[in-house]
């Protein structure tokens, strides 16, 4: 039986990629790559002459099949993406399922990675971090991922691309304006950027044009900070709280239901369900 290697390729500057890596692609039968346009590029400044075969988003369904097979027949097959690693936010996964349950071997070969690229540069806590690669298009799907995950004490690893990157910082902005953001860019190459402020702050650079809307983004997000040891609502039942806000401050019930939820941490949807009384 063959081996399906899992290779790490540069995410920028073609001189970050291990020997081990580029002995790998030149001794296997078979590349499967993302795009054979962008691999090429690869292959051609290693002097790697090994078969590409074309595995992406759109026809993985027959191409595992297909590489399967080739695998079973014994040709040893290795997976790579445009850049990086395969399988994180990139294609592979079904791949490495089925060859698991064929029993082919699998073996990694490690590489660069762009969300820890840019953690490591960040100035954000690395000891704690969650990936959770691309956030879905519509605003309210990101708004609702935004409000589960930021009050969590963990470092937020986020990809997006340059034409989307204006819509996550708003969607950011709508938890918490004032939460520390970074955000890095062309990771690895000539212009690398990568910079750290207040959410607020990065929008506007966005949108002045301090930082270009080029290039694959990386967003990173200050997990939340750790609870004061008693809070002044903590008497107070979620109903009680939300009149506190109603009658103190003179604020509409959907105004004091949203206070709430950042106040104790929760989703605004549980905040309006309990107050509300829907069950």
């Amino acid at each position: 039986m063959a081996t399906l290697y899992l290779v790490g390729t540069p995410i920028g500057n073609l001189g970050d990629i291990t020997f081990r890596a580029i002995e790998t692609l030149k001794n296997v039968d078979f590349i499967a790559c993302e795009d054979t346009r962008v691999t090429k590029k690869l292959c051609h400044h290693y002097d790697i002459q090994t078969p590409l075969k074309s595995y992406h988003e759109h026809n993985k369904a027959q191409q595992t099949d297909y590489l399967i097979s080739l695998l079973t027949e014994g040709h040893d097959v290795a997976l790579v993406s445009d850049a990086g690693l395969p399988l994180i936010s990139d294609p592979g996964y079904e791949l490495v399922v089925e060859a698991h349950q064929y029993d082919i071997h699998v073996e990694t070969v490690p590489g660069p990675n762009a969300g820890l690229t840019a953690l490591m540069a960040s100035g954000l806590p690395s000891y704690k971090y969650t990936f959770l690669g691309f956030l879905p298009r519509k605003d309210k799907d990101k708004v609702d991922i935004l409000q589960e995950r930021m009050y969590q004490d963990s470092t937020l690893i986020i990809y997006e691309s340059p034409f989307r990157v204006v819509e996550m910082l708003k969607a950011i902005i709508k938890v918490d304006s004032n939460r520390r953001v970074a955000i890095g860019r062309e990771l690895t190459k000539k212009f690398e950027q990568i910079v750290m402020h207040e959410a607020t702050t990065l929008l506007n650079a966005l949108q002045d044009g301090d930082i270009p809307q080029k290039g694959e983004f990386v967003i990173l997000i200050e997990g939340a900070q750790p609870l004061e040891t008693e809070q002044w609502f903590e008497s107070l039942s979620i109903i009680e709280h939300v009149n506190h806000y109603i009658s103190e401050q003179d604020l509409k019930p959907k105004k004091a239901i949203k206070l709430v939820a950042e106040d104790r941490h929760m989703k605004t949807g549980e905040v309006y369900d309990i107050y509300h009384e829907v069950n």
